[in-house]
């Protein structure tokens, strides 16, 4: 396979399909080799210069290598393990489940293959967090001792989506709190969630429209995370570590870097960019990328299913902190929550 192009199927036909099968199709590494399932499936393919089958059929298909699965949540582990039993190598958007048994009998069934699974947290993937990522792994400000994640949407979600995304904790701030175990030594001990209701259609629908958590890790450490679905300034995304030898942020990103001064205001620069797709552009390209290098043998999996397991854990514990109004602990067999040595980075 090494010498040929890797031949991807995407799982869906929804916005991130989009996405995947744009950046597949422009990989030097991969193929765009079929589109199946979702109302959109035949004319993404057909965008794409591809074809559509059914979904069975890209799992069963020898000729195809790998899988990007951006199908609906609820069909995420049922397809993690129909791709590897047919022997491809798979990239799943989050969460993997909602429910965390269903995770458990997905990493059960796909026993040896786990390291054939690659779990979408794009923010793994963005040059600047994985920067940061780097500069803590070298030592360079020490062991984190307080973070600080910022995530708000300009918008939120269409109503359609939000009774089968899992609500707020396990769709939006999963990834703050995957971020929150990339950047963090040690074990989460217990967690402290509280919810904002300003959207009554979200309400409605028993979805949160933020919240704000504190995960306390063992060593001390202490974890800020600030989520809303909606913010007039535009796509929000920063952060802050601090350590006792200084500290590391990543700002958000802009148009261009132009900043004007005038008697009217200073200091002003263009608005953030308006979304996900444009902000995690990079990462959307890397994470197809580290596919083809998975399917090929070539690297383990930046974020695995374990890893996919150990954020859904967090944000259900968030979820019960905020129902219980008090400060969880996080069950013991939760507490994976180890910073890893750099060797076991490859790409940082």
């Amino acid at each position: 396979m090494s010498s040929r192009k890797v031949r991807i199927a995407v799982i869906g036909s929804g916005k991130m399909a989009t996405i995947h099968a744009g950046n597949i199709s422009r990989s030097p590494g991969a193929c765009l080799a079929a589109v199946a399932g979702g109302s959109g499936a035949a004319a993404l393919a057909t965008a794409y210069g591809s074809t559509s089958m059914d979904v069975h059929e890209a799992f069963e298909r020898p000729d195809i290598d790998a899988v990007v699965i951006a199908s609906p949540n609820r069909f995420h582990a049922e397809h993690i393990v129909q791709a590897v039993a047919g022997g491809k190598a798979v990239l799943v958007e989050k969460p993997v489940d909602l429910d965390l048994e269903r995770v458990d009998g997905c990493i059960a069934a796909v026993g040896d293959s786990i390291d054939r699974v690659v779990v979408a947290f794009n923010r793994r993937f963005d040059p600047s967090f994985a920067a940061v990522r780097r500069r803590v792994l070298a030592g360079e400000i020490g062991d984190v001792e307080q973070l600080l994640i910022i995530s708000r949407d300009p918008a939120p979600p269409p109503l359609e989506y939000v009774p089968g995304s899992g609500g707020l904790f396990r769709d939006m701030m999963i990834h703050d709190l995957d971020m929150a175990r990339f950047l963090v030594a040690g074990e989460f001990a217990s967690v402290q969630a509280s919810i904002q209701q300003t959207n009554p259609e979200l309400t409605a629908l028993g979805d949160a429209s933020g919240a704000v958590v504190t995960l306390a890790a063992a060593n001390g450490a202490l974890v800020t995370i600030l989520n809303s679905r909606s913010n007039a300034s535009g796509y929000d995304q920063r952060l802050e570590a601090a350590g006792p030898l200084g500290t590391l942020a990543v700002t958000n990103a802009t148009g261009t870097l132009v900043r004007g001064s005038c008697r009217d205001g200073t200091n002003a620069g263009d608005s953030f960019v308006p979304h996900y797709g444009d902000r995690y552009e990079a990462a959307y390209r890397e994470e197809i990328e580290h596919l083809v290098s998975v399917a090929r043998g070539g690297e383990k999996p930046i974020a695995s299913l374990h890893d996919g397991r150990a954020a859904l854990a967090l944000a259900l514990a968030a979820a019960e902190s905020a129902a219980a109004g008090t400060r969880v602990p996080t069950p013991a067999d939760h507490r994976f929550l180890t910073l890893p040595a750099p060797h076991s980075d490859a790409r940082y």
